[in-house]
């Protein structure tokens, strides 16, 4: 095992992240400084460690900003990063040094789990009549934040008042406080309180017909950005000199110029893209996708596309491939998260692909087939909204690399086990499955037992 080599950052005792290549003659790279300078092998070709990136811990424990310090292009899940340029990796993400075609190494970003005694526990006394929204007066219920004034209401209370503002044409103000409403998004921290409260005092719950309805209006997947420029008072209008109005301050490609027969206006609300950051119109009349089902986020390449809007400098868009229909994808390497992120595992299914003479898509395009065709049993699918998903649902790459993780299980659950190398159809199941921990951390363990199986110990499972 390697070390990223410090730079003058908090030292930690263990490990809390990994640098894991693809190529498994070549060493981790182990991470235990909030802050590292990564200097390890780049190429295939060559076992020379060059300094290429710097990665920084998050504040959420569960993330880092990597920086490029090369003097070329980095990859990041597909995503270009500049020389000293930024980008956010997650538990993982895929890092290749420079271009695959000249023989990068590929990297997968892994975070490894807290110890349990170095875990926080916040205790927060909270009075349930600071969790109500003041459209509703009931505790909140899929709680949603507004910025810059921070009050907080149901996304489905909100939504309808978003509606009824952009139906009036006026400009969205808090219904608290009655400011100008320039964001909103989602509160997953207000929302485990809103459930902590709920679970306390079941008096406080509503019946599941008012819930119901409130998430039929609800509209608030991902953050909005709403525009709410100030209209002119006077009789005439004050034009803006030329100079000042080049499109600069622009929140899109469609604020300036019509494409695809849109345009849009002040009152326009606008969504970011998870991906990139770049901004698009919030339409909902659209055939097209700008959320993936899977995690609810949004991403604007399908969008774009369906708009006949290139790629420019002028604006952040993301490429059609980030955002595409799981019947439209293709694959050529096992997900990283695939059988619990076991590599003994994930090689074991390689080589029984490659014993039947298939390749991973035409074992992934078979099994996307009987999910489509609910052949399989979805509960353990680790996406939103599973009975909705079909082979023509648009997904994002992290969703695709978690359905293909869930269809290599059932994959391998389905195998005689004659199809299985001799090594590995000798093994016994480990007791406790696929929910075994230890196998994240006992190299050994994870080697000698079979764990794409169901546990017979500590709850059983599909």
């Amino acid at each position: 095992m390697e070390q990223g080599e410090g730079s003058g950052s908090k030292p930690y005792d263990e490990i809390w992240s990994k640098l894991v290549p693809s190529n498994t003659k070549y060493s981790e790279v182990e991470l235990c400084s909030d802050e590292a300078e990564i200097h390890s092998e780049v190429k295939v070709s060559s076992s020379e460690k060059q300094g290429w990136c710097k990665i920084t811990r998050n504040s959420d424990l569960c993330s880092a900003t990597l920086q490029n310090k090369s003097s070329h292009v980095i990859f990041v899940d597909g995503t270009d990063v500049p020389t000293e340029d930024t980008i956010i990796i997650r538990c993982g993400s895929e890092i290749i040094p420079g271009p695959a075609s000249d023989d990068y190494l590929s990297y997968r970003f892994k975070v490894m789990p807290m110890n349990e005694s170095s875990k926080k526990v916040l205790q927060i006394s909270l009075d349930s009549d600071h969790a109500k929204c003041s459209i509703c007066l009931n505790i909140w219920h899929d709680v949603v934040t507004v910025a810059p004034c921070l009050h907080n209401f149901c996304n489905g209370c909100f939504s309808e008042w978003l509606r009824r503002s952009q139906q009036k044409h006026a400009s969205v103000l808090c219904p608290h406080c009655r400011s100008a409403v320039q964001f909103v998004g989602r509160n997953h921290f207000l929302h485990s309180i809103e459930e902590d409260i709920l679970q306390s005092d079941s008096s406080l719950r509503r019946s599941d017909e008012e819930l119901a309805v409130l998430n039929s209006s609800a509209l608030i997947k991902s953050p909005l950005v709403i525009n709410n420029e100030k209209k002119p008072r006077g009789k005439r209008a004050r034009t803006m000199p030329e100079e000042n109005n080049n499109g600069t301050h622009l929140s899109c490609a469609q604020c300036g110029t019509e494409y695809g027969g849109f345009q849009c206006n002040q009152n326009t609300v606008h969504l970011q893209c998870h991906a990139c950051g770049g901004m698009m119109p919030s339409r909902s009349n659209i055939r097209v996708p700008q959320h993936c089902i899977g995690c609810d986020r949004a991403f604007c390449g399908a969008y774009w596309h369906s708009q006949q809007v290139t790629r420019n400098d002028s604006y952040h868009m993301c490429a059609p491939e980030t955002f595409k229909p799981i019947n439209e994808r293709t694959i050529t390497r096992v997900p990283f998260l695939a059988h619990e992120k076991n590599r003994h595992e994930q090689d074991i299914t390689e080589r029984c692909i490659r014993q039947m003479g298939k390749t991973l898509q035409d074992v992934v395009s078979e099994w996307v087939t009987k999910l489509n065709n609910r052949e399989i049993d979805r509960a353990r699918l680790p996406l939103n909204h599973i009975e909705m998903i079909t082979s023509g649902t648009h997904v994002c790459n992290d969703c695709y690399d978690k359905l293909v993780a869930f269809l290599l299980y059932w994959f391998r659950i389905c195998l005689p086990k004659y199809h299985l190398p001799g090594d590995a159809a000798q093994r016994e199941d480990c007791w406790y499955g696929y929910t075994c921990r230890t196998q994240n951390h006992n190299e050994d363990h994870a080697r000698r037992r079979n764990h794409v199986c169901r546990p017979t110990r500590g709850g059983v499972g599909n």
